[in-house]
């Protein structure tokens, strides 16, 4: 998603999705910003992984006090190991409304001891902002769609790069006629993902 997400739109500040295949050392970081103030971030360690988020319009955003004030629960049971997730500042964990993690030696995923407000169908905005990661290229091919107002965007185009194959000259070109391969090296690096091709 954010190799497709560099190719559509050049411009980082701009794209939705992110990763930086080395954050630090052993440490990988994906995120998804949509610029209306809704985002999360997933961090990767040889520990596991750590994922926060924040749905602003959601019933258990911390805006819903003044102060500002974190849902009960959403970051109170966090394992020491992903203590430094928690106070990275990147991940601005004041701005939270669910979070979620997984050391390796879980068996499932986890989240803190919380009491959810009732009468909403996503009290905390997870299951909106997390229904991308299905691993579907079809989610994204659609979602890209409308969000970049491009009708003529390919599934199998979608699908070549869900599958981790070098990008191709042509494949690029279709998806993005204003940008070459070689400026995408750059990108390629930051999000690990495989060589370019120059062949089409």
């Amino acid at each position: 998603m954010a190799m497709l997400d560099a190719v559509l739109c050049p411009e980082w500040q701009f794209r939705y999705y992110s990763f930086r295949a080395a954050w630090d050392v052993g440490e990988q970081m994906g995120s998804m910003r949509d610029g209306e103030g809704d985002d999360f971030f997933a961090h990767f360690s040889p520990i596991g992984c750590w994922l926060k988020g924040f749905a602003h319009e959601s019933p258990m955003t911390p805006y819903r006090e003044n102060p500002p004030r974190l849902w009960p629960g959403v970051l109170d049971a966090v394992p020491s190991e992903f203590k430094m997730c928690v106070e990275e500042p990147a991940f601005n964990s004041k701005d939270t409304t669910f979070c979620v993690w997984r050391r390796y030696s879980d068996n499932a995923w986890r989240i803190g001891p919380i009491d959810f407000p009732t009468g909403h169908p996503d009290p905390d905005g997870s299951k909106d902002l997390l229904s991308p990661l299905d691993g579907a290229p079809g989610t994204y091919l659609a979602w890209a769609s409308e969000y970049y107002g491009r009708d003529d965007l390919r599934l199998t185009d979608v699908e070549h790069v869900y599958q981790h194959s070098p990008l191709t000259a042509e494949m690029v070109a279709r998806l993005n006629p204003d940008l070459s391969l070689a400026a995408l090296a750059s990108d390629a690096i930051e999000i690990g993902y495989p060589s370019a091709s120059e062949e089409a």
